[in-house]
């Protein structure tokens, strides 16, 4: 027996709006585990990177399906072309070991979200926020003004003069800034979904 939903426009178009939304929350609760681990112990796991690819993948193929893709996304090849651009210039920091793998990783798989056209806010606030993080390391290699941080994270090796940074909370803010600028949380851009 074929079972039959009839979808009309409208609800065609919800879909789209519940998809989008449901990616761009799971890409941010990622970005909060991958900075959280980074904190703890400079590790960042790599299902957090596959997670935002696939939500990405998800939510693009979704889009284009439903019509609505130009609303928050540009053509695929601006969006691989911003990932590649990102993989290239980190796997060069992680090469030279200014960064770790887990964070190239993660900052390649924000980037799909963002694409070029929001390339530019993301790499200015991950550079910000980390630029900060660093600031903070230094001030807390001279001061050490906790007493017994949690043995193995950022806290206690930056008090025990490790020049590691977790750069992974840079780049977790630097994908919510960036989709800010975006408009992924935009009013007006959901309400061009119906």
């Amino acid at each position: 027996m074929k079972i039959f939903f009839p979808l009309h426009g409208y609800d065609i178009r919800m879909i789209g709006l519940l998809v989008f939304l449901f990616g761009v929350f799971v890409t941010l609760g990622m970005c909060g585990l991958a900075a959280k681990s980074d904190y703890k112990g400079f590790k960042i796991p790599n299902i957090t990177s596959i997670v935002i690819i696939l939500a990405f993948a998800v939510t693009y193929a979704v889009l284009s399906v439903t019509g609505q893709k130009d609303v928050f996304f540009k053509p695929i090849g601006l969006h691989l072309g911003a990932a590649f651009l990102v993989f290239m210039m980190t796997s060069v920091l992680y090469a030279t070991q200014k960064l770790g793998a887990g964070d190239s990783k993660f900052a390649t798989a924000v980037s799909l979200w963002v694409g070029t056209s929001g390339l530019i806010p993301f790499l200015f606030y991950m550079s910000l926020a980390g630029g900060f993080i660093a600031l903070i390391s230094l001030y807390l290699q001279k001061k050490k003004p906790f007493l017994s941080p949690p043995e193995g994270g950022w806290i206690d090796s930056a008090q025990k003069g490790g020049s590691k940074v977790p750069y992974g909370i840079a780049i977790a803010i630097g994908a919510f800034f960036s989709f800010l600028y975006s408009g992924f949380f935009s009013l007006t851009k959901w309400e061009s979904f119906f």
